[in-house]
């Protein structure tokens, strides 16, 4: 297994009784049913809910799934926009158990926060923030799915699809880029949609950085457009940036 790159890498497993993945294709109809695999986005959102901070970015670098993957259809009542409820199916996973490798980088498109930029800081407290099982509630794709966060070693343990070789997937929603987080010239200042095609290997899915979707390296990759869009401005002057003054103290330690 190749061994990590960054020198502040997390790893942790996420599980829980069910996930839901949406296919983006399912959603118009008002019915949902979940991708296979975890998407991008939604592991990212898992580690927005364990530690965030605008200063960092999240990338995910790699997936490992452990249980089989099996679907369960529920029949909910979703809410209607003009009001009174609905009837539909759901297609969930059920009894999801994964193992995530991912690291941060700094977000240098907030030049405004580069005091904030130190990197043992962030590692220790998203650690630790792993090991008390998130500093949000965590969810698997969807507010209705609890996920649960522990902290691991990726690769250790048996997967079922350790010995599966390559399964691959077809397109499939890999996430969204916002602005603050733009890293390509042409995706400054754009909402901008990224799709991929994921390979399984042995159970471990390495997902393609999001800046290099849609270039000509990742030919079977495609990124959209879809509006303009600012970076909303973050520190002291506008009062929504405190860093580690939240935490009685103002000490990581008080984490602890």
């Amino acid at each position: 297994m190749e061994k990590p790159r960054h020198k502040n890498i997390v790893e942790f497993v996420i599980y829980g009784q069910n996930a839901l993945f949406s296919d983006i294709l399912t959603r118009p109809g008002g019915e949902k049913t979940s991708y296979p695999i975890p998407t991008y986005e939604a592991l990212k959102g898992v580690l927005h809910s364990i530690y965030w901070k605008p200063t960092i970015v999240w990338v995910v670098d790699s997936v490992r799934i452990m249980n089989p993957i099996r679907t369960v259809r529920k029949g909910v009542r979703p809410l209607k926009y003009n009001g009174g409820n609905d009837l539909a199916y759901y297609t969930y996973l059920e009894d999801v158990y994964y193992q995530v490798r991912a690291h941060f980088e700094w977000n240098y498109n907030r030049p405004e926060l580069e005091n904030d930029r130190n990197e043992n800081k962030h590692h220790n407290i998203a650690k630790r923030m792993i090991k008390n099982g998130g500093r949000r509630d965590v969810f698997l794709g969807t507010r209705e799915c609890q996920g649960y966060v522990e902290p691991c070693e990726f690769g250790e343990g048996e997967g079922v699809y350790d010995k599966c070789g390559t399964v691959l997937y077809g397109l499939m929603y890999h996430g969204i880029t916002y602005a603050d987080e733009a890293v390509n010239d042409d995706d400054k200042n754009m909402l901008t949609v990224r799709l991929w095609r994921p390979v399984m290997n042995n159970g471990i899915i390495d997902f393609v950085r999001p800046e290099n979707i849609g270039t000509k390296e990742y030919p079977d990759t495609y990124k959209r457009h879809i509006r303009k869009m600012s970076i909303k401005p973050f520190g002291d002057k506008h009062d929504n940036f405190t860093g580690l003054n939240e935490f009685f103290g103002g000490d990581a330690g008080e984490l602890d």
